[in-house]
């Protein structure tokens, strides 16, 4: 019904606004209907309902590409990271990081699970290419969306079948994140209960609020507009870096291309997220008392909105058994990834921001980081674009045994 971009970011600053504006309320149904449902998921799946409807033109739009992903976000994560507290995320310890690569084994050998599990419930569904549509997935699974091209062609997956793992990907990954933003609301309950290790986490954002109350002040038209040049001047330097660089490393390191290093998207992030952090060494880091990280999270709710509007609910059950396979990989990884960190006693947001920065990717790992707090979304963004760079080689290795499965 409405094809016209412009149109449509005033329907998604609607409907951002009448969801913030419910969630203030402070008495009645609404009061208790938010204390149940976070505002961050309506502002998520309302555009998603909309898109599905055929109200607005979610797939069509260029709101999210390159407008939310291409701009948005990298200007977010300036914005977010000035505040960041280096030290204290590397006292966040290798907890993390152990979470970050029982992701990568989780989605791989989930991989090899759902394989053998639908081969012996659903053998049509998983004859042909099926085993060639997985490996791209797992490229988007575990990197990106470059990833998932790249296993494309390297696997010569037919067009119709990458489709269909496309729908499996957004559907699945979508449904997933939402999960995941609703496990946030209740993170600390789900900690003590899990007898997790919070201690680092807490003293993170425990030093990122006292920072931002002691320099706390009102905010002149100056302090915006450096907020405003900051931002948006950083994503500017690095759309013209990276739009040289990316070709020229992609050109001349043929594997760093097929690690999806070629890809700026990659590049932009990167940039932006070490502006970010290296400012926050310098004077400028005083700009979140006048407002700077509270912008950048409005730009993520921006992009949620952007994400949210690309999923179409009716899509996914087109092929149900393909989906059926894209729930029992991702329920694969999800009880590993939960065991895993049982054991090391992590805390929910290392689960959360290690799956989502494989499942989701970069664009959306801040997203979830955030629903925890504003200021850990460079955590996330740093997570998924490091996926990037593993996503290729792990869903190359995992397509070639899913081949040796298939008999092809």
């Amino acid at each position: 019904m409405i094809q016209d971009d412009i149109v449509v970011l005033g329907v998604l600053a609607a409907v951002l606004g009448g969801v913030f504006w419910a969630s203030s309320r402070e008495s009645g149904f609404l009061r208790r209907f938010f204390d149940l449902v976070p505002p961050l998921l309506l502002c998520y799946f309302i555009p998603g309902i909309l898109n599905s409807l055929g109200v607005i033109d979610g797939i069509h739009s260029k709101l999210y590409n390159p407008v939310a992903s291409r701009v948005l976000l990298p200007a977010s994560l300036v914005l977010l990271t000035l505040t960041v507290d280096i030290p204290a995320i590397l006292k966040l310890g290798p907890k993390l990081l152990l979470m970050y690569v029982a992701t990568s084994a989780s989605v791989m050998l989930g991989g090899v699970f759902a394989f053998v599990t639908m081969q012996a419930l659903f053998p049509a569904t998983m004859g042909g290419d099926t085993w060639g549509g997985m490996a791209a997935l797992a490229g988007s699974w575990i990197g990106g969306g470059a990833n998932m091209v790249a296993m494309k062609e390297i696997f010569h997956v037919d067009a119709v079948t990458f489709g269909q793992f496309a729908v499996v990907d957004a559907a699945v990954a979508y449904v997933w994140m939402a999960v995941l933003l609703l496990l946030a609301q209740r993170a600390k309950e789900i900690d003590t209960a899990q007898k997790a290790d919070t201690a680092a986490l807490d003293d993170l954002k425990h030093r990122l609020a006292d920072y931002r109350s002691k320099h706390e002040r009102p905010a002149t038209l100056t302090d915006m507009v450096m907020i405003f040049g900051l931002a948006f001047g950083t994503v500017g330097l690095a759309h013209w870096i990276a739009g040289a660089f990316a070709p020229w490393i992609g050109d001349q390191f043929p594997l760093a291309k097929r690690a999806g290093l070629g890809e700026p998207l990659v590049w932009i992030i990167a940039i932006c997220t070490l502006t970010g952090l290296s400012l926050s060494f310098t004077r400028m880091r005083r700009l979140d008392g006048v407002g700077a990280s509270t912008i950048g999270t409005l730009l993520l709710y921006v992009l949620i909105a952007c994400i949210g509007m690309q999923m179409d609910i009716g899509a996914v059950f087109n092929k149900p058994a393909l989906l059926l396979l894209g729930v029992v990989w991702l329920g694969f990884h999800i009880i590993i990834l939960w065991l895993v960190g049982r054991l090391i006693r992590a805390p929910l947001f290392y689960f959360a921001v290690g799956s989502q920065s494989h499942i989701g990717g970069p664009a959306s790992a801040p997203v979830v980081a955030s629903a925890f707090h504003p200021a850990l979304a460079p955590v996330g963004a740093l997570l998924g674009t490091l996926g990037y760079a593993t996503g290729t080689v792990l869903a190359y290795l995992l397509g070639l045994m899913l081949k040796a499965l298939a008999g092809a």
